[in-house]
């Protein structure tokens, strides 16, 4: 098996090193990820300038090739499949990624967003993220078990597999939670803090404020994580 592993939050990020060594338990892995940090950024694309390309040599765990994108992670998955890889992978798995990817925030999510890139692309796909600045140790002690879960399988074309770690250590844990829908509210809402710069410009803060349990809805990814539980979910990129 042919593996692309790609991310949004920069090839530097830990959690695309613990998905790389994950994925190589599974087949051939190639990394391509962006240089910078790209959350937030959906489905951008890079038009109308240059994509700088460079080689990685000291990637910190052994993959085939691991290459940057001075772009976002759409334009990773596409340098990949046009430029980096000589065939088209037969897995992409995008992450993991620092920051959950539930509820309305998919919208938004370049984890998610290249994850959708490879489906379009016909590409079986899945998409990883663990709570903000949380340790990673749920995530590394379950992600083997999961990939060899949704691997076996069956995936329908333009699907992708959306899984998120809760905060939590792997004897915290409370349990897998599958097939979650997606919640109707985004983890937080935003508020904009209203400042004043030198020049006299109206400088606006965006500042997160966490959703009540309440309004998140029961049997949801959302409500999956916030009870300590792995959430396994099925998108559809179309």
């Amino acid at each position: 098996m042919k593996i692309l592993v790609v991310n949004d939050d920069s090839i530097s990020a830990p959690g695309i090193a613990a998905l790389a060594k994950a994925a190589a338990q599974f087949g051939e892995t190639t990394v391509v990820a962006p240089e910078f940090q790209c959350s937030a950024l959906s489905q951008k694309l890079t038009l109308r300038q240059k994509l700088r390309v460079k080689r990685v040599e000291d990637f910190p765990v052994p993959v085939r090739e691991a290459w940057q994108v001075d772009g976002t992670p759409v334009d990773c998955v596409k340098v990949a499949l046009d430029y980096v890889l000589k065939e088209k992978p037969d897995l992409v798995l995008s992450g993991i990624n620092n920051g959950y990817n539930v509820g309305f925030d998919i919208a938004y999510s370049g984890t998610v967003g290249a994850a959708f890139e490879a489906a379009r692309q016909g590409i079986p796909a899945m998409a990883f993220s663990v709570a903000s600045n949380a340790h990673l140790s749920a995530a590394e002690n379950y992600l083997t078990e999961i990939l060899r879960e949704l691997l076996a399988e069956r995936q329908d074309r333009g699907a992708v597999w959306n899984v998120n770690f809760p905060a939590l250590n792997g004897k915290s844990l409370r349990g897998i939670l599958r097939d979650r829908p997606v919640a109707q509210v985004g983890m937080y809402s935003e508020k904009y803090i209203e400042t004043m710069d030198d020049d006299g410009c109206v400088a606006l803060v965006c500042q997160g404020i966490p959703t009540e349990d309440s309004a998140i809805g029961a049997e949801t990814d959302a409500a999956a994580v916030r009870q300590g539980c792995i959430s396994i979910s099925r998108l559809r990129a179309y």
